[in-house]
């Protein structure tokens, strides 16, 4: 078994980590590779310091990032962590090292008259219809992400008691429902799954058109077609009504610890930049409005 791949296992077995963390990583310690056998002649293991160097800066003078070379480094490092401690190299030639610092980049966020237009537009004529509006609704109603919401289930629901209970990384939160929300999810359960579930025995609270369980891909697909039909400019994904159902929470008066709890964040610190959100936009509109501005 060569390095990559048992780094591929150690990240997977030992550490747990997520499917699209194991993917990127390993994709940036075999996009190294490449570079180090077509530019330097050698593998990963005769690495040094300059060489690592060198790949950083040939990322950015090919269009990457500052992001991008950031986890390409933590990447790096981590792989060479990974053979440090197996004894496979004396040294870790990324160590010390440390990428340019990039710009923040605060997550995109709609307006709450976007959010309303963008809610609008799964017409509720058809069970395509009807099973749209409602993950749309239950999105923006408790913030959860896509993970999340195509992993419900049915008896994940409580529409009496007004809530959903959501589980991730091993722990379980429950997160209120808006009376819209209820409505929507009612309408689907009682009228719409029973049409559409292949399986009498299908857990999934959210199906395709197939009687399936809602992938990832399925549900980018529904939030683009949606976006489109809005006329929204702004780059609609999967996360940013998460986004928006935190911000629009935070100018509402919630304190952030509750908003932390419903959004499933182990660290406050995540939370947080939810607050510098509002204050640059309140800079915005100051910048914008005020006469001597």
């Amino acid at each position: 078994m060569d390095d990559v791949t048992r780094y591929g296992t150690y990240l997977t077995e030992e550490k747990q980590a997520s499917r699209n963390t194991v993917a990127s990583y390993l994709r940036d310690v075999n996009q190294f590779a490449d570079y180090l056998q077509n530019h330097r002649e050698c593998g990963l293991r005769q690495a040094k310091a300059e060489m690592v160097r060198d790949y950083m800066d040939w990322m950015l003078g090919h269009g990457k990032s500052t992001a991008s070379v950031t986890r390409f480094l933590a990447s790096v490092k981590s792989f060479y962590n990974f053979l440090l401690a197996e004894g496979s190299v004396a040294s870790n030639p990324a160590k010390g090292l440390a990428a340019a610092k990039s710009e923040r980049k605060y997550p995109e966020i709609l307006t709450s008259r976007e959010v309303e237009l963008f809610l609008d537009q799964p017409q509720c004529v058809d069970a395509k219809g009807f099973r749209d509006h409602a993950m749309l609704e239950l999105l923006y109603a408790t913030g959860i992400r896509v993970s999340e919401l195509i992993s419900l289930d049915l008896d994940d629901l409580n529409l009496s008691a007004g809530f959903i209970r959501c589980r991730s990384k091993g722990k379980e939160r429950i997160i209120p429902l808006y009376h819209g929300a209820v409505k929507a999810l009612q309408d689907y359960v009682k009228n719409i799954r029973p049409q559409l579930i292949a399986d009498g025995g299908e857990e999934a609270l959210f199906v395709n058109m197939n009687g399936e369980r809602m992938s990832r891909q399925g549900f980018w697909k529904i939030i683009k077609c949606y976006q489109e039909k809005a006329g929204i400019e702004k780059d609609i994904t999967p996360h940013t009504l998460r986004h928006s159902f935190a911000v629009h929470l935070l100018e509402n008066g919630a304190d952030l610890r509750s908003i932390q709890e419903m959004l499933g964040h182990a660290d406050i610190s995540s939370t947080q930049i939810y607050t510098h959100v509002v204050k640059r936009q309140l800079k915005d509109v100051y910048q914008k409005a005020h006469p001597r501005a």
